[in-house]
């Protein structure tokens, strides 16, 4: 019994001495087979730096006509000619409507007559009155009818005066029959048809002429955007391009780019109280009539250079629980770093970094995963191409690799 006893101790201690040995052989391998320490692991870097780059903003906007014109009547009367086409091309002058002239053409007639009238009578009685004047001067006639008779001749002077006006109110009239487009552009729907009796300043209009070519673009921006701008130009981080800076890209409801661009003509000077935001009109050429009023459309308005931004590639920016913008940089003794970063916006596949990064930093681009802060990491090169997303332009910085 002693000796099965013994014998079964002997085979466990067996059992614990190769335990042993594995785990020893495992630390061993964990610190190479050779005791050295384990090797330090690589990531891919760039070196931050400055350059000079375009900056836009993107805002939402609408079309609107360059001109309205709700045509309506200014005299009474009945439409015997209809001679706009809807949906048409028109000039400026171009005959819309016609209502019936016959009624005012008599009034034009009479009024020519009664003016006719008064300048008949208007020499007999300035005769007559040069005459009195002559007799008054020889006590011949009294000065009380020196004075009517100057009397009538005034009348007959404001009664020529008033029959011209009146000739030119019925030629007034009489045109106004002849309803014209007042400026070239593209008719709408006809309100009314041949037959129909209008009545001058009417609610209802005829039809509504807009001018489609040039074309607005109202846009809104929010007024802390203004005054970031703003900031901006007097600290020196951007640079105006004077009229250059003036010019904007419009793109359609699709994404489709508009192939000519518009100008920015004006911005409100109040802000909307409700909305904390102001408008600006941009002026398009619009001479296929692409653009139509009503359209949603985005522009792309250039606020100017800034001549020392920082550009990172997006793959090296990443988010911390608490939502900020960091990244990982590797020192001077090659050990890790994490930096929180303000990001300003995006430009195209790359972050423009306010704070947070300075120029000759290296940030890590490659390897993340793989390091924390405060690991000691070797830095291998970047892959060409890497860095800028193969979008071929000019890189946001060098690769660098050192030991």
């Amino acid at each position: 019994m002693s000796f099965i006893l013994k014998k079964k101790r002997g085979r466990a201690a067996a059992i614990v001495m190769a335990a042993l040995l594995l785990l020893l052989n495992g630390c061993q391998k964990g610190k190479g087979g050779d005791g050295k320490p384990a090797s330090k692991p690589e990531v891919a870097t760039m070196v931050v730096a400055a350059r000079s780059v375009e900056l836009d903003t993107e805002l939402p906007g609408r079309t609107a006509a360059y001109r309205v014109a709700e045509i309506r009547p200014q005299v009474n009367g009945i439409i015997i000619k209809e001679l706009v086409k809807e949906g048409s091309e028109v000039e400026a002058g171009q005959l819309l409507y016609e209502i019936d002239p016959a009624p005012f053409k008599v009034a034009l007639e009479s009024a020519k007559a009664s003016l006719a009238k008064a300048e008949a009578n208007l020499p007999s009685v300035r005769a007559r009155a040069e005459r009195y004047k002559e007799l008054l001067a020889q006590k011949a006639v009294s000065q009380q009818d020196f004075e009517d008779v100057t009397a009538v001749l005034g009348q007959s002077q404001a009664e020529v005066e008033y029959w011209k006006a009146a000739v030119e109110a019925a030629r007034i009239n009489l045109n106004y029959t002849r309803v014209t487009a007042p400026f070239a552009g593209r008719i709408g729907r006809s309100q009314v048809r041949t037959g129909t009796l209008v009545t001058a300043y009417q609610p209802t209009p005829f039809t509504v002429l807009q001018q489609l070519d040039p074309i607005y673009v109202d846009v809104v921006q929010s007024s802390s955007e203004l005054l970031r701008l703003r900031r901006a130009l007097e600290a020196g981080q951007l640079r105006s391009e004077g009229d250059h800076s003036s010019k904007v890209r419009i793109f359609l409801e699709d994404g489709t780019p508009y192939p000519l661009e518009g100008a920015l003509q004006f911005a409100d000077v109040s802000v909307d109280p409700t909305t904390g935001s102001f408008s600006q009109r941009i002026v398009v050429p619009n001479p296929r009539h692409l653009l139509l009023p009503g359209m949603f459309v985005r522009a792309v308005v250039k606020e100017g250079t800034a001549q020392q931004a920082i550009l990172v590639p997006q793959q090296g920016v990443s988010r911390n629980s608490k939502g900020q913008a960091v990244a990982l940089v590797v020192d001077e003794k090659d050990t890790v770093q994490q930096r929180i970063l303000t990001i300003d916006r995006a430009v195209d596949d790359e972050w423009l970094v306010s704070d947070g990064l300075t120029v000759g930093d290296r940030l890590i681009l490659e390897g993340m995963l793989k390091v924390r802060p405060g690991s000691v990491v070797k830095v291998a090169p970047m892959e060409s191409g890497t860095a800028t997303g193969n979008t071929g332009k000019e890189p946001a910085g060098t690769a660098a690799s050192q030991k």
